[in-house]
């Protein structure tokens, strides 16, 4: 029975503040224009139609049918309310006809859910009503009901009288289809029970943006990212030796096409230090074991630096970043970067660092194209003060779900010990990748790691995350295959924390939270945090006193109230920062930024406020290039085409 308390959820308050979010508004060319929320000036009411939605000219039954068979679940603009009829239309120009309000849910928020990644929980329950929901959780025998449940949706078999109406995709089938689009508005919420939330969703499949089906046995890219600065000679020596040992693996197991193996090496700046030849570079793109002498030729030749970098951390964001941009992922299906450095990135307020983004956006983009980073730190007593700042930098680049990352610390009081440990680390990290494909090859399904605590001993730890690294992209690539759709539910019940942890007295997130934005509203937020950036860059500079007066005279467009006194109001007060970001659960840094509390700053803080925004905006030109993930719910302007866009990555 689920009583106990637990942390902070990321869902808390959702309500609150779930209103607050949708489509900005522009000008309407044609003669109507949608209904603004109460209390908005910006936000239009929004429903979305149910299965068997007819499109009528005028707000009676009888009338004409513009359109017999809505596709379900479509997304409308609300321009008028008639005695149970609604007006709308899917653009912002024209209404296209009359709707029963009862086919329809109103969804004036753009909050939707995606599906946490499949490692340590089980498939996500579809209940019928909250109070099936809460029965369960509050039984003596949860866990054994909760089995019975999964057991029956597993096996397709749900019983008639089961409270259940669907269900993710079990381990047998593999994840949801990554690359196909779902949407999971969040429709209500309580939280009967300390920390957990239950909400009220539906399941949306528009039918959108399916990627081709891998073809045949799954393939596994691996992209070592090496830091090859000075005292990295032992750890490059022993990254020779792994791949040459799973590349003769992978020869004797006639599996020389399955697996690839990339390298890229990273050092620090050359303007800083020229002696260091490069920032990053590509070593070798994907070589597969039957065209390994290149790479290997190649990897031969790479060795740590002749002299030292600016400073002990290494930009060692650079080599991810061409790692995800450079290299060629596009035959693997599963694909996985191994980073190893004994020193952090390169700090948000160092001039040399050459790239904007830092490890929580960095994690994003790589995400959003597939990719699972895990981070090797090496700890050497030389770096000792460094440890807590790199630790922590690695843990959010590597970040899985909820405080779950691909994070694993290699103790090294000497160098010799310290590669001895890498190289057995990273070659189970490797043999874990080759054992999932050979499973998947031959059609077995991998056993889901058990509960566990992690080990202590750095070996038995990285089987333990080579095994859930495995077990996940296993699934992944059975969802592509078999393009896996979300389950497609009209109004049901979910928690947002795996129910058999929770039975356990321990959590783990089955969802997480994404906000649809349109090309308006995220150019229009770029906008303003360019505005902001520009500003607190030209007081930093010149130590005048009005930064909040600069902003809100290049954007007085957005403010609220352009003649407002700005003393003691935050950033957010102000109006400044876009409607649809009012009434966050959390208030971030920017938002809760008064004028006082800027020039109470030293420089230094200054300078790594603004390149927290710089980093998030650097995010938000990466989100306006990826043309693969943008959906057009039908609209032809494109600038009202959405995103979605982790709530993380919010300012």
């Amino acid at each position: 029975m689920y009583t106990r308390p637990f942390g902070r959820c990321l869902l808390a308050g959702v309500l609150i503040w779930a209103a607050a979010l949708c489509c900005l508004a522009l000008p309407a060319t044609g003669e109507a224009a949608p209904l603004l929320q109460e209390g908005k000036k910006s936000l239009y009411q929004r429903v979305i139609s149910h299965p068997g939605a007819v499109l009528r000219q005028s707000a009676d039954a009888a009338s004409a049918v513009v359109q017999d068979k809505v596709v379900p679940f479509t997304v409308f603009y609300v321009y008028e309310r008639a005695g149970g009829w609604l007006r709308v239309g899917t653009g912002l120009n024209e209404p296209q006809g009359w709707l029963e309000e009862g086919k329809t849910t109103a969804w004036n928020q753009s909050l939707t859910l995606l599906f946490a990644p499949r490692a340590g929980r089980d498939p996500v329950l579809f209940f019928k009503a909250e109070n099936d929901l809460k029965t369960l959780c509050s039984a003596s025998d949860m866990e054994k009901q909760l089995a019975t449940l999964l057991t029956q949706a597993a096996a397709g078999k749900m019983a008639a009288d089961a409270p259940v109406l669907a269900s993710e995709p079990a381990e047998a089938q593999g994840a949801v289809d990554e690359k196909r689009f779902y949407l999971m508005p969040i429709l209500g919420m309580s939280d009967p029970f300390d920390d957990v939330k239950f909400l009220n969703v539906a399941s949306i499949d528009p039918g959108t943006g399916t990627a081709q089906a891998p073809d045949g046995p799954p393939k596994t890219g691996i992209a070592l990212v090496m830091d090859t600065s000075v005292s990295m000679k032992p750890y490059i020596d022993q990254s020779r030796d792994v791949v040459r040992r799973i590349y003769d693996q992978l020869e004797k197991e006639k599996m020389t096409d399955n697996v690839g193996f990339a390298v890229v090496a990273f050092r620090s700046s050359t303007t800083a230090t020229p002696g260091l030849e490069y920032t990053s570079t590509v070593v070798s793109d994907f070589a597969t074991a039957k065209d390994r002498a290149a790479l290997e030729s190649r990897l031969a030749a790479v060795q740590q630096a002749t002299v030292s970098s600016h400073d002990f951390n290494e930009d060692s964001l650079a080599g991810v970043y061409d790692a995800v941009e450079k290299l060629s992922w596009g035959n693997y299906s599963s694909r996985l970067i191994l980073l190893i450095s004994d020193a952090g990135p390169l700090r948000s307020g160092d001039p040399y660092a050459s790239v904007l983004l830092g490890p929580a956006e960095m994690n994003d983009l790589a995400r959003q194209k597939g990719i699972w980073i895990t981070a090797l730190h090496i700890k050497s007593p030389g770096g000792s003060k460094n440890h807590a700042y790199a630790e922590q930098s690695y843990r959010t680049l590597s970040r899985l779900s909820g405080n779950r990352s691909n994070y694993q610390a290699i103790n090294a009081p000497d160098a010799a010990t310290g590669a001895r440990q890498f190289g057995a680390v990273a070659a189970t990290l490797a043999q874990g990748m080759v054992s999932m494909v050979k499973n998947t090859a031959a059609g077995k399904i991998m056993t889901r790691p058990k509960d566990e605590a992690p080990s202590q001993d750095p070996e038995a730890q990285a089987r333990q995350l080579a095994a859930t690294l495995g077990y996940a992209m296993q699934l992944q690539y059975l969802g592509a295959r078999r393009q896996n759709q979300a389950p497609g539910v009209v109004n049901s019940w979910i928690a947002d924390m795996d129910l058999a942890k929770l039975a356990k007295g321990s959590q783990s997130p089955t969802v997480e939270v994404a906000v649809l934005l349109t090309k308006n509203q995220l150019n229009d937020l770029s906008a303003q945090l360019k505005t902001i950036i520009d500003n607190a860059e030209r007081t930093k500079k010149t130590d005048s006193r009005d930064f909040f007066r600069g902003i809100l005279s290049a954007s007085a467009q957005m403010a609220r109230d352009p003649n407002l006194p700005t003393q003691g109001k935050s950033l957010a007060e102000l109006g400044v920062l876009a409607e649809f970001l009012d009434g966050l659960p959390y208030k971030s840094d920017i938002m809760l930024l008064r004028e006082e509390d800027w020039y109470r700053m030293s420089i230094g803080e200054q300078t790594a406020f603004i390149n927290r925004l710089k980093s998030r905006l650097a995010r938000y030109e990466e989100y306006d290039r990826d043309r693969a993930n943008w959906e057009s719910f039908g609209q032809t302007n494109a600038g009202d085409w959405v995103y979605r866009v982790p709530l993380n990555m919010l300012p």
